[in-house]
């Protein structure tokens, strides 16, 4: 890859012809349209946050550098910014007056209500930028190594810049898109930052069952994403259908998991509602996130909730207690073993070689307290299982 330093540009010639779409928050063209900030394949712009879009500006009128500024060159006097967009895009907004910052009085102050002396500075500040030349691949493993200001690239930042073409270019307006309208619904089941791209790989996930990379790979020129509009949504939607009531801990799980295990049964509404209530309800249950998929699975999976098991004290009270009623009986301590014939039917058994458990099963309203409690030896225990 050929690189050629450039130190003469400045502010004012990058910001000539910049464009800012608000709606999908890109810095798009500058450089009198020269310039393309955020081709497709990369990150979003993440620094609107009056934080550190306002520290590059603060940066420039304190007369301190901004690191180096890399561009790719693709045509004759044509270019895409490989690593800066974020530092230019704040510029850019700052000078056309769609980001504020405070001024020297404390008072929010946009570009325009600079004084004279401080916008020229602005203006005239030079930027180091390298100018590089070189094959797709060559471009796109530089820009894998990169790492702006602190923030790296994530996982599907950096497939995106594998990937890029029309597919990725059409699936980050969606799904990248903090002014999505949907974004509000989804919230309830993805979790993450719509910026950072956690949605499009939460959608990316699903439809390609965790084969995110072939898949994007293998639709990466394609000009059509309704497969994964259309997954994405179908998954949401069942998942609305059968659980009517937005609970917190339902951001996040493997929702496209749970569709494809369990869209083929049927769920009346209201008795999941009732049936999520109860179990939120019950303080043994240590585990609320697995409450959905506990419900999805027929209420079976005890272990999806991690309830809470008997204490320490409660198994050796049991325990003595069973013990002196099976001597006084000359029969096993343990119940199961005491219904037999073979030679166990009068076996006494440690603590440690018995499990605790419970008379009537936790999954059929069986309570976790000494009055429901027996120890078992651990191969009628294990054998007992959720009967």
């Amino acid at each position: 890859m050929k690189t050629t330093l450039k130190t003469e540009i400045t502010v004012d010639e990058i910001c000539k012809g910049f464009v800012y779409n608000e709606y999908e928050g890109k810095g798009l063209f500058g450089l009198s349209g020269k310039l393309t900030i955020q081709p497709e394949y990369q990150r979003n712009y993440i620094y609107a946050d009056g934080k550190r879009d306002v520290a590059v500006i603060e940066s420039v009128l304190k007369g301190y550098p901004l690191g180096l500024i890399y561009f790719t060159k693709v045509a004759e006097d044509k270019f895409e910014v490989l690593d800066g967009q974020q530092r230019i895009t704040s510029l850019g907004r700052f000078v056309t007056n769609k980001l504020v910052i405070k001024g020297s009085n404390g008072i929010p102050c946009y570009f325009e209500g600079l004084a004279a002396d401080l916008q020229n500075k602005i203006l005239q500040t030079k930027l180091l930028i390298y100018e590089c030349e070189g094959t797709e691949s060559e471009i796109k493993e530089w820009f894998k190594t990169i790492n702006i200001a602190g923030v790296p690239l994530n996982e599907q930042e950096l497939s995106n810049a594998i990937h890029s073409g029309p597919f990725v270019t059409m699936a980050k307006a969606e799904f990248s898109n903090s002014q999505n309208a949907n974004i509000q619904k989804w919230s309830a089941f993805v979790a993450g930052n719509v910026n950072r791209q956690d949605y499009l790989r939460t959608a990316l996930e699903w439809v390609s069952k965790g084969h995110i990379d072939e898949y994007m790979s293998l639709h990466r020129y394609d000009t059509d994403i309704r497969e994964l509009q259309t997954y994405f949504n179908t998954v949401i939607e069942w998942a609305r259908s059968i659980f009517r009531n937005v609970e917190k801990e339902m951001c996040g799980l493997e929702w496209g998991r749970l569709y494809e295990q369990y869209h083929a049964t049927a769920y009346n509404p209201q008795t999941v509602s009732e049936q999520v209530k109860k179990l939120y309800s019950d303080p043994y249950v240590k585990n609320r996130k697995g409450i959905f998929e506990y419900v999805l699975g027929g209420c079976t999976d005890g272990k999806l909730l991690d309830i809470r098991v008997f204490d320490e004290a409660t198994k050796q009270t049991v325990y003595r207690k069973q013990t002196a009623d099976a001597g006084a009986h000359n029969v096993s301590n343990c119940p199961l073993c005491a219904l037999g014939s073979d030679a166990n039917k009068t076996r006494i058994w440690k603590l440690n070689e018995m499990d605790a458990d419970h008379i009537t099963a936790w999954s059929k309203g069986g309570a976790t307290d000494i009055a429901n409690c027996q120890m078992l030896c651990k191969t009628h225990n294990r054998a007992k299982g959720n009967r």
